[in-house]
């Protein structure tokens, strides 16, 4: 693999400051005081009052918690695996690698831009510039000219491809149901609470969804670079899921009130999304 001293600091970064970072996310619960405050919609929100998050609404903080819990137990043990496998010449090891810092991509990214603000916030920035640029450094490590060969003539072209459309069109008409009601009736859209915008929904819609949608009509035309795309998704996808299906639970926990299309579909797509790593994983030739 190429630019290999390259990736191993980069990845080294992003693991070390990811842990400690999810340590005090975790484990911080310095009472700042409980309070409510008023939206500019007039709506009341409760924030946390505690730890690393006490400026986030109880909903935010539940997430936020939840999400570095994955992070430690899911997230940097596959950082740090597929990052040996990878530098040892694994094809499965640099895709899962991509995977991966997809994961850590979009965690620090949602963590720069939506979290109040709070003492850590240039380490958030640093975790997601280094998993962006180790992403990138990555993904020109692959063999663009002979991808085809990476990938067996099994390959389930047809169920990755529908799938990964369903899941992103889903994704958005949820999403939109959040958003259309507040623009039409100028009322604040349900989840803003007291933060400026939908940053995981701009996210979802502007950049996941899409990428969603390309590949899946590049796995149905059976193009080796939609196979490549597909692969890293779904890796990427896993995690997330995870993350996402922890944080529901965070969420019951702290007693938020959730949608129940969301309590529903997302631990669906992480179960689909499992279903098609084992059989993609199986459609990769290792010695490619």
């Amino acid at each position: 693999m190429k630019h290999q001293k390259a990736i191993a600091i980069l990845v080294i970064i992003i693991a070390v400051l990811s842990l400690i970072m999810c340590a005090i996310g975790i484990f911080s619960n310095r009472i700042t005081g409980l309070r409510e405050i008023k939206t500019l919609y007039g709506e009341t929100v409760k924030l946390y009052g505690r730890g690393i998050y006490h400026n986030d609404s109880v909903a935010g903080a539940a997430q936020a918690i939840s999400q570095d819990v994955v992070t430690v137990i899911l997230g940097v043990p596959l950082l740090i695996i597929s990052m040996i496998f990878a530098i040892k010449g694994s094809l499965k090891g640099r895709m899962l690698l991509c995977g991966t810092l997809g994961y850590f991509l979009y965690t620090y990214m949602s963590y720069s831009f939506l979290l109040n603000f709070n003492p850590f916030f240039l380490v958030y920035v640093m975790i997601m510039s280094a998993s962006l640029f180790a992403f990138i450094t990555v993904m020109m490590s692959f063999d663009y000219k002979n991808l085809s060969g990476y990938f067996s003539d099994k390959f389930p072209s047809k169920s990755i491809g529908i799938f990964f459309i369903f899941m992103a069109v889903s994704i958005v008409l949820m999403w939109l149901a959040r958003i259309l009601p507040a623009m039409i009736g100028a009322i604040a859209p349900v989840g803003l609470e007291h933060y400026t915008t939908l940053v995981i929904q701009v996210m979802d819609i502007g950049i996941v969804a899409p990428t969603a949608i390309l590949t899946g009509i590049l796995v149905l035309k059976k193009q080796p670079f939609g196979f490549l795309l597909a692969t890293i998704v779904i890796l990427k996808a896993l995690t997330m899921l995870t993350a996402i299906t922890a944080m529901i639970i965070g969420q019951a926990v702290a007693g938020v009130k959730m949608s129940g299309l969301e309590l529903v579909l997302f631990p669906l797509f992480n179960l689909c999304i499992f279903y098609f790593l084992v059989v993609v994983m199986k459609n990769v030739k290792q010695t490619a």
